[in-house]
């Protein structure tokens, strides 16, 4: 069993930055079995679907991102102390959202399209607001 643990969110402006932190925890977890976890940040407004905006897999850390967000979002892992990051930077007023970690146990070779997949993914946290205000 994995637990995840969003932090960071808040109150900024258009064109503003914000860092999210995800902390990963379990009762047999390890460094080892952490970097087995692909890991991605979705997000959901109001009235609106559950979004994908970026995920990096397992092991080498290979990254991808919504075309939304590409070149502004960067996602990034540190094994070494169970989290995951996504720095957001030239926030838009549409990136307001509840914005959530999920893990997942996925293969070595996992496409872009499988990250991008909510039902993917075995592990949610609880989320964390995420306002751009103008």
């Amino acid at each position: 069993q994995v637990q995840l643990v969003e932090s960071g969110g808040g109150l900024v402006q258009a064109g503003g930055s914000l860092r999210l932190s995800c902390a990963a925890s379990g009762r047999t977890f390890s460094r080892y079995a952490f970097s087995r976890y692909g890991m991605g940040w979705f997000r959901q407004a109001p009235g609106k679907e559950r979004e994908f905006v970026a995920a990096i897999s397992m092991n080498r850390g290979r990254t991808f991102y919504a075309d939304s967000v590409k070149g502004r979002f960067t996602i990034s892992r540190d094994n070494a102390n169970y989290t995951v990051y996504v720095d957001m930077k030239s926030l838009k007023l549409e990136d307001t959202a509840v914005y959530y970690c999920a893990a997942t146990v996925a293969s070595a070779l996992a496409s872009g399209s499988y990250y991008s997949t909510a039902k993917e993914y075995d592990y949610w946290g609880q989320g964390t607001q995420v306002t751009v205000s103008s």
